[in-house]
């Protein structure tokens, strides 16, 4: 079966993102559904992942919404994509660094189109444009579904990330495609359909 893909032009928020996506979860575990890619970006929100702790919030106004995929404290934010999905790695390959792998070979060939050249790090979660972070990845496996996703800067406001330590990391190592010196950013849906829903209809 291949994947169904959504495309969300406006601004879903996280928590009605999310319940879709665990929905979406189950009814693959009872084969009422497929796979799912879903392209979309959220309001300015903070999230927790399983790793996280309070020292890596610096603004006490912040009320990051705990959530159970892997990682620590991070921001969406318009301007920033976030590719969630939704795999049955039972009918694939059970390896989740395999998969974990697919997924930082798009976001590499993503950024690429845009003359970006960027690399995974085995220590560091994420991918990276020279000592800069320019992708989070955080994914969560239940009964190998493998769900949760990436988010990729775009054109996002940076300075948001002044209010946290991301992804442990220290906030100046964060970056965008625009903050590389790409003044014409087009067809970025296009791209990521075009390159997510191959990559993970063919591994």
């Amino acid at each position: 079966m291949n994947i169904e893909i959504k495309i969300s032009k406006k601004p879903i928020p996280y928590i009605k993102a999310i319940k879709y996506l665990e929905k979406r979860v189950e009814n693959i575990k009872l084969a009422k559904d497929g796979d799912l890619l879903w392209i979309l970006e959220h309001p300015t929100t903070y999230t927790a992942g399983i790793r996280s702790n309070k020292s890596e919030i610096l603004d006490n106004k912040i009320k990051p919404i705990q959530t159970n995929r892997g990682g620590k404290i991070t921001l969406h934010n318009r301007g920033q994509k976030i590719i969630y999905f939704a795999i049955d790695l039972n009918k694939k390959k059970k390896d989740i660094r395999f998969f974990i792998s697919i997924i930082e070979k798009s976001i590499i060939q993503f950024v690429k189109k845009y003359k970006i050249y960027s690399k995974a790090d085995k220590k560091n979660i994420g991918i990276w444009v020279k000592d800069k972070k320019i992708a989070a990845i955080g994914i969560r496996v239940s009964k190998w579904i493998a769900y949760h996703g990436c988010a990729i800067n775009i054109n996002n406001n940076l300075n948001e990330y002044q209010k946290i330590i991301p992804c442990g990391l220290d906030n100046s190592k964060v970056t965008s495609i625009k903050n590389e010196g790409v003044n014409s950013i087009k067809h970025v849906n296009a791209n990521l359909k075009k390159i997510f829903s191959y990559n993970l209809n063919n591994f």
